[in-house]
């Protein structure tokens, strides 16, 4: 696979800078894409030093046309790509009665439309090279419903369903499809995070500090997945064990353990339901 393009939003930082790394070290051309310009020169400084062809692009995956542009100046600079990954997200967390309408279409502008605007602009170069690779970044909060999470679940939940609908669309254009859904990692999401609770922000960076699993962990679940062309990326053992429960479980049986394990998160209003 050495000498492959690929080309990654919120690629400056976190999973989407270890992505970069990953693949910079098995000797791909690497173009990462971000709004923090500091962040982004010191990561194109470490690519850099890894391969002879990275690049970076400020990119906000809110505007087609920036991401256009991106598409222009890859085909230019390298005649194409070869995988493009969806990873630019943000966090929002808080009670559905507490969250405006104004942070619901700020996540859904960046973690939903971000992922469309990526694959809507990239899919007429990959149908005319005659092959790519999509890799959406997803979470498990798409694939379960953790409470006072409903905006960013419900982001999450359509990138996953954006991904598996795509994947049998543009199979017979020799165009791949993976969607990545991790749980609580070391990552920086924190930083984006917006809270109608303050304990909320404590509580994640809590969860995301503790977590056995890195950054780089995902990285190399996600290249590996690319080499064999792997559809769904879950990378967190009990993650995947709650999947399974949601799916082969009676509903009630499944939500009474959700909120079971999830109990500390709520808001103690009255009796726990049962």
């Amino acid at each position: 696979m050495a000498g492959q393009r690929i080309f990654i939003t919120g690629g400056a930082s976190g999973l989407g800078k270890a992505l970069a790394l990953r693949f910079a070290r098995a000797g791909w051309k690497v173009c990462i894409a971000d709004l923090n310009d500091a962040r982004g020169a010191e990561t194109l400084k470490e690519l850099s030093a890894l391969g002879p062809d990275a690049h970076y692009l400020r990119c906000d995956v809110t505007r087609e046309e920036e991401l256009v542009s991106a598409a222009e100046a890859l085909t230019a600079r390298w005649g194409g790509v070869d995988v493009v990954v969806n990873n630019a997200g943000v966090a929002q967390a808080g009670a559905i009665e507490d969250v405006s309408i104004d942070n619901w279409r700020w996540i859904i502008d960046i973690n939903l439309l971000g992922v469309v605007r990526g694959c809507k602009v990239f899919t007429p170069l990959f149908k005319k090279q005659g092959h790519g690779h999509f890799v959406n970044v997803a979470s498990m909060a798409g694939l379960l419903d953790v409470p006072l999470m409903s905006s960013y679940n419900a982001t999450k939940a359509a990138v996953v369903s954006l991904s598996e609908t795509l994947q049998n669309e543009l199979a017979d254009a020799r165009i791949h499809v993976s969607v990545v859904c991790p749980s609580f990692f070391k990552t920086n999401l924190t930083d984006s995070l917006r809270t109608t609770d303050p304990t909320m922000g404590a509580t994640m960076a809590r969860l995301l500090e503790k977590s056995p699993i890195t950054a780089d962990d995902i990285a190399n679940d996600v290249f590996r997945a690319v080499e064999r062309r792997e559809f769904y990326i879950l990378p967190h053992e009990e993650g995947r064990k709650a999947w399974l429960m949601k799916r082969f479980l009676p509903r009630e049986v499944y939500a009474k353990v959700m909120r079971k394990r999830t109990a500390r998160m709520r808001p103690r209003t009255g009796p726990t339901p049962a």
